[in-house]
């Protein structure tokens, strides 16, 4: 699930170099955000063109598989937020300089592309419907995890600050448990068994952008519907997703918000947790932007 590619080449705007994945050569791109910081991605497949936003601690290769169901659709944009994977990244951090990454990348499209994004990556693509409003064509998101009422235990109030520290004292393994822990609710004993197998080296590697994703969710996580409101003016044509198979929070959350937005509407995929099958989610999105 997390696999660091081997690279070969040098990177600047819009260069394409070689990228040893499982044994195969493939292009890689880069795109050169507003602040000078290069982002790393993928593109394959015909049509309009979609770009894919992922979720904490998630590479461009962890929806490698999706990626390549959605090309005989779109063409399909899966790209490393930066931070993570192949992208750069340029301190300070905000949200703001996230959304000028994926402005940058719809520039490369062509100026205007449909977006999808999970988990975190869902809200991070709403930020870009409301300050891109002409760019993005329209936005689909699965399972944004907004944390509206009392069906599961809100995030801490110092969550965000809680990781800086650690990550600070140098302890990205603890960050990243932390997040697990306490903001996802994962079992500490599954957490703990997480951190003697290989892949935990590659969360590790990824840990200083937790905090990202934090910063992107900002307050809504905190059990209060209000903070949703930030949205209600993203007119972009919108679908917002949840597994039926997900925690309360998940669909509460998502049906929510699409009562806030003027032009959503909700969908529920049956047996589906936070992590979707391809071949349920694929003919969802694609009778969506298609549509």
């Amino acid at each position: 699930m997390f696999h660091s590619p081997r690279l070969s080449g040098n990177l600047g705007d819009g260069e394409t170099i070689s990228v040893q994945h499982d044994g195969k050569n493939t292009p890689m791109h880069t795109v050169i955000s507003k602040d000078g910081t290069p982002i790393a991605f993928d593109r394959s497949g015909e049509g309009d063109a979609l770009i894919l936003v992922n979720g904490a601690t998630s590479t461009r290769k962890d929806v490698a598989m999706l990626a390549d169901r959605l090309t005989h659709h779109f063409i399909v944009y899966a790209y490393d937020r930066r931070g993570r994977g192949d992208s750069g990244d340029t301190l300070p951090y905000a949200p703001e300089r996230e959304v000028e990454d994926i402005e940058a990348i719809i520039s490369e499209a062509g100026g205007s592309a449909f977006v999808f994004g999970h988990s975190s990556g869902a809200v991070l693509a709403l930020e870009a419907a409301r300050l891109l409003p002409d760019k993005v064509a329209k936005l689909a998101m699965y399972e944004p995890p907004f944390i509206i009422d009392d069906s599961r235990p809100p995030a801490p109030k110092d969550y965000v600050e809680h990781l800086n520290e650690l990550l600070a004292a140098g302890r990205p393994g603890d960050a990243a448990a932390y997040f697990m822990t306490d903001a996802v609710l994962m079992p500490a004993e599954v957490v703990a068994l997480m951190r003697s197998t290989p892949m935990w080296e590659n969360i590790e590697a990824v840990a200083h952008t937790i905090p990202y994703d934090g910063a992107i969710m900002g307050d809504t996580m905190r059990g209060d519907p209000a903070t949703l409101q930030k949205w209600a003016g993203v007119t972009t044509p919108t679908l917002v997703m949840a597994g039926g198979a997900s925690p309360s929070f998940m669909r509460n959350g998502a049906q929510t918000f699409v009562s806030i937005l003027p032009n959503a509407k909700y969908l529920v995929l049956d047996g589906q947790t936070h992590g979707p099958a391809d071949d349920i989610l694929v003919p969802a999105l694609v009778a969506f932007f298609e549509g």
